[in-house]
């Protein structure tokens, strides 16, 4: 097997386009009602080492006297390529299309009708602000009801206090200047701009409190003021990305300056959104500090009795096959068109599902139609051959899934607009499929699906969801009884006779899920011919807030743990797994876990690969952007005043991999970001050196200009490959 080759399955299973966004139109003719999808994708391109953007066009025809059947679809239009749009937003009433789009050093804001373009305002030229933000954190694009005034989050110039205001003086110009951690770091003093669009006025509104960083903003109604999400960033910014446990709240600012925080105080805030009506207003609302992702409540306020209430709560312990909580960022558009409903997805156990929950009833629908499905059996490629799907080799038995076309184990909401909902689905052996469906108009019915997009190939691979059960000397004291799950993906016929080498896959966070979906890069391993298990330890997402906080202070054992009894349960279930021929993966606390088994189980693997893992917490501690999470993941409180003690380095020192690392026998190839903000280089550099000192076989790859995620393509397409050729020449 070349390098070619191996470029070549990469690029196969990566370059599949993916959506990423939607939006719905809806026009009432003398004999049906015509709805326009626009689905927004993104794709990646090894040819020149980058990722494209597109978009693509449908025509639904419903039924006039039933507009919630769908009766044909007509053919998509051609893809179009979408270069250099940063945000975009379409207004409701007159449907004008709002782009920020980046041209060289430019950005330009531009207003499309349907005779073209009908203007267009170089923000850069006119000074107002530094650059837009487009991030998922802050960035915001948003009409007023009258579609005459546009509100965005751009950086503030700064003086020499740090906040806005003219140019910093010559004496300042090397003053620090706090950012707000990995991938966010040009990031530091955002402000709200409105875009006067009568007079082609661009303004910052003043009144947003000092300590505050305004973000996720948009109109109030009758668009006299603007509400939006402010992250308390005193007396020190903390990194935001992944971490939903910041101290923020929810303020209303009205044009003339008068600011009121409306929500409560010291929690965490996130994803406003308001009802069609305009008469609610509902938002994610979380812990502060602990576990740096969470679940999460969905709060509503009633915007004319300024009343809160608890529209979803957390949820400590859902039962199997109960929906788990909510903990990912709504959807921009999830409301129903009466404002009864409201539309999102989120994690359950292993998978991934579209949820309703009704405001007055507070019951949450699971929308997606695939039917329960049995734990630890094997789903082949859809469609199933005989309807059918095999089970382990150890239970020799055949049942039948009646009415079950399609396995989909991850649906995720892009948006739901004149009740019709667009989704994304896929599997770990069929990449995302885009289909739309009206929501159930009553709670007995079921959504009709349609799909409006197929990918244009899927893969003969077979996979399966594994539930896991700690032992009793591993279950948890605090927390009894959790168990775990894990996802299991394999060649549907061996390369050759031998049995098939297994990778085990180590997702990072550790609040955080693998769930049953697409991912390149297992696809790829499993391509060349490894079987993959994605395992999701106690602490991961979907499993409810009792098994995220499970893992503070268990870090290095439980989750340890719980990774080796996951590969153990897979060994025993299925027989043509090699016990022999084992490597582990992963990333960030993935890379930590990959690191830890390697040397409390040196005997057990034959490779690692680890992509900025955490090595040793004590000399973490004063190097990431999320100090806080250092502290908690070993047990102990944060408070921002906090100085480290011996107690504290001790205690961070013993959860350390780098405790092992004088056991580790297995080869390891690590791959780091030159500027990664969470987790430091040098903590990859820290094990590479121990382990050169040893004569231990180790290979370094350094991307001096990538971040934690060493998310471009072409390092990317590097880390695969190395990672593939460092398998198959150890394992």
């Amino acid at each position: 097997m070349d390098s070619d080759q191996i470029t070549g399955v990469f690029g196969k299973v990566s370059g599949l386009p993916v959506p990423v966004a939607a939006h719905v139109r809806e026009e009432q003719q003398p004999e049906a009602r015509i709805y326009t999808v626009t689905a927004e994708w993104i794709q990646s391109d090894l040819v020149r080492c980058s990722r494209f953007r597109f978009s693509q066009q449908w025509t639904l025809i419903a039924d006039s006297n039933n507009h919630r059947s769908i009766r044909t679809i007509l053919p998509p239009g051609p893809c179009a390529p979408v270069s250099g749009e940063l945000l975009s937003d379409i207004s409701p009433n007159q449907g004008l299309r709002a782009v920020v789009r980046e041209t060289g050093s430019q950005q330009l804001l531009e207003i499309w009708d349907h005779h073209g373009l009908r203007k267009c305002l170089n923000l850069s030229a006119l000074n107002n602000h530094g650059r837009v933000y487009d991030d998922a954190q802050f960035g915001c694009l948003s009409w007023s009801e009258c579609e005459t005034k546009l509100l965005y989050v751009a950086e503030g110039s700064r003086s020499s206090s740090g906040e806005p205001g003219e140019s910093t003086s010559r004496k300042d110009r090397s003053v620090y200047c706090e950012e707000w951690g990995e991938a966010l770091t040009s990031k530091s003093v955002p402000v709200l701009c409105v875009v006067d669009l009568l007079h082609g006025a661009v303004g910052v509104l003043q009144g947003v409190p000092p300590d505050v960083s305004p973000g996720q903003a948009l109109w109030a109604p009758g668009a006299h003021s603007v509400f939006f999400v402010g992250w308390y960033h005193e007396p020190f910014r903390l990194g935001l990305k992944f971490c939903s446990n910041r101290r923020s709240a929810l303020f209303r600012l009205s044009l003339d300056g008068r600011c009121e925080c409306i929500s409560e105080d010291n929690v965490s805030v996130s994803c406003p959104r308001l009802s069609p009506d305009g008469s609610t207003l509902i938002y994610l609302q979380g812990r502060v500090f602990g576990p740096h992702n969470q679940c999460h409540s969905v709060q509503q306020l009633d915007l004319k009795s300024w009343k809160t209430s608890t529209m979803l709560d957390v949820v400590s312990r859902p039962q199997d096959g109960e929906f788990a909580g909510v903990y990912e960022a709504l959807p921009s558009h999830c409301w129903s068109a009466d404002g009864q409903k409201v539309v999102f997805s989120s994690a359950v156990r292993n998978w991934k599902d579209v949820f309703m929950v009704d405001r007055r009833t507070k019951k949450v629908t699971s929308l997606s139609d695939t039917p329960p499905l049995p734990a630890e059996s094997y789903f082949p490629n859809t469609p199933l051959a005989s309807s059918s799907h095999l089970r382990h080799e150890h239970q020799r038995e055949l049942e039948e899934l009646s009415d079950l076309s399609k396995v989909y184990g991850s649906w995720k909401l892009l948006t739901v607009q004149r009740d019709l909902m667009v989704v994304c689905c896929s599997s770990p052996s069929s990449p995302p499929t885009l289909r739309v469906g009206f929501l159930p108009s009553a709670d007995c019915e079921t959504v009709t699906w349609r799909t409006l997009q197929a990918p244009f190939m899927t893969f003969d691979y077979l996979w399966t969801v594994l539930n896991v059960t700690p032992s009793s000397e591993e279950d948890n004291i605090t927390y009894p009884g959790l168990d775990f799950g894990a996802v299991l993906v394999k060649p549907s016929r061996p390369a050759c006779e031998s049995k098939t080498p297994l990778v085990v896959s180590i997702h990072g966070g550790p609040h955080s899920q693998f769930p049953a979906e697409w991912n390149s890069t297992s696809a790829g391993l499993v391509e060349l011919g490894f079987a993959v298990l994605m395992v999701n330890y106690r602490g991961s997402t979907g499993f409810g807030q009792d098994s995220i906080l499970s893992l503070i202070g268990q870090i290095g054992s439980q989750d340890v743990k719980d990774v080796q009894r996951a590969v153990t349960a897979a060994l025993q279930s299925d027989k043509t797994l090699d016990p022999k021929r084992l490597a582990v993966i992963g990333g960030s606390h993935g890379g930590f876990l990959s690191c830890h088994l390697i040397g409390q189980y040196p005997d057990f693997y034959r490779a690692c690969a680890a992509r900025n893992p955490v090595i040793n917490a004590a000399t973490l501690l004063g190097t990431s952007d999320i100090v806080d999470w250092r502290y908690t993941s070993a047990g102990f409180q944060f408070s921002y005043d906090s100085i480290p003690t011996a107690e504290n380095l001790a205690v961070m020192l013993q959860k350390s991999p780098i405790t092992y690392a004088a056991m580790i026998k297995a080869p390891v190839l690590l791959m780091l970001g030159g500027k990664d903000r969470r987790v430091s280089p040098h903590q990859g550099l820290e094990l590479y050196k121990v382990l050169k000192s040893r004569g231990s076989p180790v290979r370094l790859l350094w991307f001096p200009d990538e971040g934690h995620s060493l998310s471009r393509v072409d390092t990317q397409v590097d880390c695969f490959l190395n990672m593939v050729l460092w398998l198959k020449q150890h394992v």
